[in-house]
């Protein structure tokens, strides 16, 4: 996929576990899990609001495109 998902970065650099993240944004840890592995067909932008603001960070962070 040519879409990267790099929420693990952003939570190693927060010092953050999937878990908390999982509850700070009000979505289970499964349906993160999903979204992190690159496995989702699509994200809202509430949610990505959340992580943003949860992980003080852009979407552009936590979102890369690469080509091929």
């Amino acid at each position: 996929m040519p879409v990267i998902i790099n929420i693990d970065v952003m939570l190693a650099r927060r010092k953050m576990s999937s878990g908390e993240l999982a509850q700070k944004i009000g979505i289970s840890a499964a349906n993160l899990s999903i979204l992190k592995t690159g496995k989702a067909k699509a994200v809202r932008f509430t949610t990505l609001e959340a992580i943003c603001r949860a992980l003080d960070c852009q979407p552009g962070d936590l979102l890369e495109y690469r080509p091929g």
